[in-house]
Order: structure tokens, then sequence, then C-alpha cells
């Protein structure tokens, strides 16, 4: 997996994005430490034994090395030894269990289903090749860039994701925020973190889900609560047309775009793509695949697959003027 994180940093960078490699190590969430304590455990168990082991075989090595006067013959052989037996059978069984009880603490700490009545919850829909974010409390959908506040000490604002497929099994990866956890057609997963580091976090697919997995970046940005309050009035209000650009959104509303996108004040309605009402405050565009500039957007609606291969979005055909005014249009989305 962090060849696949190293991999996607490097095909962000090359479209503009920063390289940004996460670190498990590195937690800023409650959830997040939790795990980053449990794995150092683990990691700390696991190397023991290993410096254990290796040095009784260095020791048998050095030991019983041959020797020029040694006796040819063979060593009188051993057929068993209860002792030892019993000690291979008993260690082994006694770190096994502390490594399950370990584990099984931190599993029951992190996995809450249950939100508390403070919390912000996020429904999570999974498609291929990008993440769609729902916030019921305040009527917003939005696309690949989950925004959430932080917890003060005045004021714990957990922020819990109910994960959802479209199509096949993803997985919801931010690994500086918490644990990897599936999301899975026609069943209902929880996930929670509590931070109060404010910044942006990138994640990533960590389920093989077809041809473009690597590029189904999704990036968290966190935010103090008066930051998040503004994001969120900033994405509640309606689009607003400007004159100069109005052939835009007529051409747009002539295409097939308004079969699979939503965006505000027009016809269109779909839901198999993101939803555009406020495309222009997004860093990035394809789930990640490049930075969300005029360049970018000119070259995303000409020709999709020229970014993302593999991509569900189809080359449209348009002549170079109904590109041009489809994207004047776009880049006043705010």
């Amino acid at each position: 997996m962090l060849i696949v994180l190293l991999g996607s940093a490097i095909a962000w960078a090359d479209r503009g994005v920063p390289r940004q490699v996460s670190n498990i190590f590195a937690p800023v969430s409650v959830s997040g430490q939790r795990i980053a304590e449990l794995s150092w455990f683990v990691i700390g168990i696991c190397a023991i034994i290993f410096l254990i082991t290796q040095g009784i075989l260095l020791w048998c090595i050095i030991k019983f090395r041959a020797r020029p006067d040694d006796d040819r013959r063979d060593p009188p052989q051993i057929y068993g030894s209860t002792p030892v037996e019993v000690a291979w059978t008993i260690v082994p069984l006694i770190i096994v269990t502390i490594l399950f009880l370990a584990t099984a603490r931190t599993i029951a700490e992190v996995q809450i289903e249950e939100p508390p009545a403070e919390a912000l919850v996020v429904d999570v829909i999974g498609h291929r090749w990008w993440w769609e974010f729902h916030y019921p409390e305040y009527g917003i959908t939005t696309a690949n860039e989950l925004h959430i506040p932080t917890s003060t000490p005045e004021e714990k604002r957990p922020t819990f994701l109910r994960l959802l497929s479209q199509d096949v099994v993803h997985s919801f990866w931010v690994p500086r925020l918490g644990g990897k956890t599936d999301v899975v057609p026609n069943q209902e997963n929880w996930l929670w973190f509590e931070t109060s580091e404010t910044g942006l976090y990138l994640g990533q697919c960590a389920e093989y889900c077809g041809t473009q997995h690597a590029h189904m970046l999704l990036r968290v940005y966190v935010e103090t609560p008066e930051e998040f309050a503004a994001w969120v009035a900033r994405q509640q209000k309606p689009a607003v047309v400007d004159a100069r650009v109005a052939a835009g959104r007529e051409t747009f509303q002539r295409t097939a775009c308004i079969n699979c996108h939503t965006l505000d004040g027009t016809v269109a309605n779909g839901t198999y793509g993101p939803d555009l009402s406020h495309f222009m405050s997004r860093e990035t565009l394809g789930a990640g695949v490049a930075l969300n500039t005029a360049a970018n957007v000119r070259a995303w609606i000409r020709d999709p697959q020229e970014l993302k291969p593999g991509c569900r979005m189809p080359d449209m055909k348009l002549t170079e003027p109904e590109v041009d005014e489809i994207v004047d249009y776009l880049l006043t989305l705010q």
C-alpha cells in the first residue's frame, strides 16, 4: 500500500498537484493515535522476537562452526526434548494472546457506530473512481474534498462517516486520521475521527477497484469551527449566473452532461457524476488527478481520457467554441 501511495503522489505531482505522502506514525486524530500506538507495540514485540531468534542463530553459527580438529564422526543424536517443545508452544501462545488482547482493546476504542449528538455526520459514497460527500445536516453535496471542523476544549466535534458504495468494493483511508475501512455495496460501515489540528490530509482508496484505482484520491480539510462554518455558508449559496457566461450555461444544458451531473439552477439533476454546483471551490478535479485550473478544466472537458484514462466520463465530441463556452461557465461556479 505504501508503494501505491508513493506512485499516486508522483502521478499527482506530474500534473501540478503537490506531492504529499501520508504517514500512519504521525497521527493527528484520537483514533489515529490509538492505531499508531498499537502498531508500535506490535512492531516492538516483533523486533524483540527477531533479535532473540537471530541472536540465538548467530550464537549457534559461531559456537558450532567447523574447526580443523573436529571429530568428523556424527555427534550423539537427540530425538525430542520435552522442555524445548513446551517452551516453543507456551511462549508463542503467550505472545499471540497479548497481541490479541491489545488489538481487541484498540478495536473496541476506535469502532464506535453510534454518533454522539454533537457529531458531524457525513455520508461517503464511493464511485468508480471518485468520492461523493453528502452533509445531511446542511444539505450540501460535494466531491473528493471533505471539509470537517476541529474539536476544541470548549466543544468536541467528532466526524462520523457513513460509508456506502455505488458499485464495487472501495476502501476509505486517510492514514493520519484513522484506519482504513472498506466501503462495501449494500452494506453500511462507519468510520470516525476527531482532531484538534487543522490542515490538509490526503487519503486514498485502499482496495483495488478498477483501472483508475490509483487515481481515486481524497482530500480532507480540517478547519477551525469558524472556517468550517464559512465554507458551509459558501456551499449553501445558490449558483449565480454571470450574464457574460450565459451562453456557456445554455450549451451545458443542451449536452448530455445534465444526465450525469447535478448543477443548481439548471435542469441538470444527474447523480452518476459529481455535483458541479460549486465546482471551482475544489482545488483538484478528476478525484485529485490534476489541479483545478482553467487549463486543466479545458483539457478535461475536451477529452477526459487524456488526464484519466479509463474514467467513466466520455469525450463529448464538442466543438472548440462549445468547449470554450462551457469552460468559461464552469470557472464561475464558486
